[in-house]
């Protein structure tokens, strides 16, 4: 069940999500839904690379620096 909230846009996103709204034959609500499951998408696959990288060795850009100068890239 779709549950109802308020939410304050700025008056251009809003423009904005009219337009595309009628332009694409669905609601704001509908356009809204769709961006917020693909920011949490997103944020479910950089958490999985968080995972995945977290046995990584971690360098400090010092030692990046240091390995450019070593190698003759710097």
């Amino acid at each position: 069940m779709n549950k109802r909230t308020t939410i304050y846009l700025d008056p251009d996103l809003h423009r904005a999500l009219r337009i595309k709204a009628l332009e694409t034959e669905r609601s704001v609500s509908e356009l809204i839904n769709e961006a917020v499951r693909q920011a949490l998408n997103e944020d479910e696959e950089d958490l999985q690379a968080f995972e995945q990288r977290a046995t990584e060795p971690v360098l400090s850009y010092e030692a990046v620096l240091r390995d450019l100068k070593k190698h003759g890239k710097l």
